[in-house]
């Protein structure tokens, strides 16, 4: 039997299953976007990144651009501060399956949300059943001649 998209398998007037599919895809992107950043950096040095997810009505997924927030105390001194008082926040929107990319808006509000949460980065994890999660950095301005998302080469670098 040959691999068919979910939509093919379950016909086009079964929705209840589509979407319960697609909200169980969407569990396990989330899922496997943190345990493949949890993996990398285990041997990192603390402090260690804490991961909140963000979860609507009976755990599917909920209103906003934003799925999860990898977030850890920054422990640098900033004038006016003390050590540990600031935050270092990477926002992440997580496409499991045969989601549809962001679109332009959707990468325009994620940076003004960046901009206003004062986030470092801002990700966009993408997985699929049998295949390892893919990173993209989001372009911190738009630029007609270029993607809005940058394929992350090298993720510890993102988590430093």
């Amino acid at each position: 039997m040959t691999a068919r998209a979910p939509f093919q398998v379950l016909g086009p007037a079964n929705f209840k299953k589509r979407f319960k599919l697609a909200a169980r895809t969407q569990r396990w992107a989330v899922t496997m976007t943190k345990v493949c950043i949890r993996q990398l950096m285990s041997a990192a040095p603390f402090p260690r990144w804490h991961f909140v997810s963000f979860t609507g009505a009976r755990g599917r997924e909920s209103r906003g651009v934003v799925d999860l927030i990898a977030i850890r105390k920054d422990h640098k001194a900033y004038k006016g501060l003390k050590r540990g008082d600031r935050f270092q926040i990477i926002l992440i929107q997580v496409k499991g399956g045969y989601a549809a990319n962001p679109t332009v808006d959707d990468a325009d509000r994620l940076r003004a949300v960046a901009r206003y949460h004062r986030a470092q980065c801002v990700l966009l994890a993408s997985w699929k059943k049998g295949t390892p999660v893919q990173f993209f950095s989001l372009r911190t301005k738009r630029s007609p001649s270029h993607a809005d998302w940058v394929k992350v080469s090298d993720l510890k670098q993102v988590f430093n």
